[in-house]
């Protein structure tokens, strides 16, 4: 029998009988839980439900270990950013000239032509009060949305999920690489790891040690948890400098841990069959340029342009940490970036899917003010962030950070706009969900839309 069929004919079975209670008796726990679950669910006229044509979708970029923004968006002529970096400034003469006061980094052509195509949005001095320099927790208050003084298990995007998408596919959210981030980390179990469409897993990210088996968990891990591409397959983003990628989040487990798992299992077969027949449909209509994170947004465009009903998909480019020697390397990632970037919207725009696409890049800080001794940069706090998309507010946003010496944080330029701003607006304007109760509080919110 077609695996397609007898997948798709399973769900609806076990979806109209469970859910309308012909089996309830004799159903396992589990699927009689999580068919409750999506009946509820239904019935609850908040809930949101993806089409896969004309939902909006959120394309979120991590740019793994501290960019530095003062050479991605360059103040041109600032007489503070010459001194601070007399060997690793970018001349104004080089720079991509966006305004009389601003400029890309040369390699950035591709966000320079998107920039003049009404496309990109620059948000200024991004970051948070108290920030901290450690790459671990300033990833984790970027994917979490806390206050630096709070720990939050859940992640942004995984309260958006619980918030507004329960009863959704787990393919709500699709997170290309090895683990699920901590953005995703949510109360009930959202999102897939994928690699690549035809060799993907659905990750269990509450782990026991190496070697622990109750009740027959390392059964199901392994169910789950089949090998993963090998390294520079079609949708592998790797880690490609000193930097670390994205911090694994936790799940909370409803109920037993096996009922848990047994779930995760039964999704990860029929969102398997999914993505895979989703991906064939598909076609890129843009070319690509080689490289990690062009092969990442390439597997997107071809998932959206498929029809795919996620919401939210996440990819990471590592290699920011830039200590030592960063003119090379942060000219290879940017230019990486840019180029994979333009790629993913022309694609988008052929496709007749730009209008309803915001992709969104951060990192976990930027670097600070001056250069050190090594030919690098060193741990700082605020940077700027992207927004790219049909319908985003483009131009520069937010205000630019006085590199002053008095105004300066411990030599970091200081935030100007909280980053939780900008996923406010783009809860309540983009994904048309409120936002104080994903994000704690209400927050101004950002015209970025």
């Amino acid at each position: 029998m077609n695996m397609d069929f007898r997948l798709r004919t399973r769900r609806e079975f076990l979806r109209a009988t469970v859910l309308g209670g012909a089996l309830t008796g004799t159903v396992p726990a589990f699927l009689a839980r999580t068919f409750d679950t999506l009946h509820a669910a239904d019935a609850n006229t908040a809930t949101q439900t993806a089409t896969g044509k004309d939902s909006p979708v959120l394309v979120v970029v991590q740019l793994a270990g501290g960019n530095d923004g003062l050479n991605t968006v360059v103040p041109l002529a600032n007489d503070d950013y010459l001194r601070a970096r007399p060997a690793l400034h970018i001349a104004a003469s080089a720079a991509l000239r966006l305004n009389d006061n601003f400029g890309l980094h040369p390699a950035m052509t591709g966000f320079k032509a998107i920039f003049d195509a009404g496309q990109l949005a620059v948000v200024h001095g991004a970051g948070y009060p108290n920030p901290n320099r450690s790459h671990f927790r300033s990833t984790e208050i970027w994917q979490t949305a806390s206050d630096a003084t709070q720990v939050e298990k859940r992640g942004w995007i995984g309260r958006y999920f619980d918030h507004a998408c329960a009863g959704a596919d787990p393919t709500v959210g699709v997170s290309l690489g090895p683990q699920l981030p901590q953005a995703f980390a949510s109360r009930h179990l959202k999102g897939v790891s994928l690699v690549n469409p035809e060799r993907f897993r659905v990750l269990n990210t509450e782990r026991g040690r190496p070697g622990d088996n109750v009740n027959g968990d390392e059964f199901y891990r392994q169910l789950v948890e089949a090998d993963g591409a090998a390294p520079g397959a079609m949708g592998t983003i790797e880690n490609t400098g000193d930097s670390i990628g994205a911090v694994a989040g936790k799940v909370e487990v409803q109920g037993s841990l096996l009922d848990y798992i047994e779930r995760v299992a039964l999704d990860a077969e029929v969102s398997s069959e999914q993505i895979r027949a989703v991906s064939a449909r598909g076609h890129n209509e843009a070319p690509y340029p080689a490289g990690a994170l062009a092969n990442g947004l390439k597997l997107v465009a071809r998932l959206i342009a498929g029809g795919m009903t996620t919401r939210v998909y996440y990819v990471s480019q590592g290699g920011y940490d830039t200590h030592t020697g960063q003119l090379n390397t942060h000219q290879r990632l940017l230019g990486e970036l840019a180029g994979a970037v333009s790629a993913f919207a022309a694609d988008l725009k052929a496709q007749g899917n730009l209008d309803r696409v915001l992709l969104m890049t951060f990192s976990e800080f930027g670097r600070r003010l001056a250069e050190n001794a090594s030919g690098g940069t060193d741990h700082g706090a605020a940077a700027p962030l992207f927004l790219v998309g049909g319908r985003v507010k483009a131009g520069l946003l937010g205000r630019f950070p006085s590199l002053a010496a008095g105004d300066l944080f411990n030599g970091d330029p200081r935030f100007t706009v909280d980053f939780r701003s900008v996923y406010a607006a783009v809860l309540e304007r983009w994904l048309k969900t409120p936002s104080a109760p994903i994000l704690g509080r209400q927050f101004d919110q950002m015209a970025i839309v």
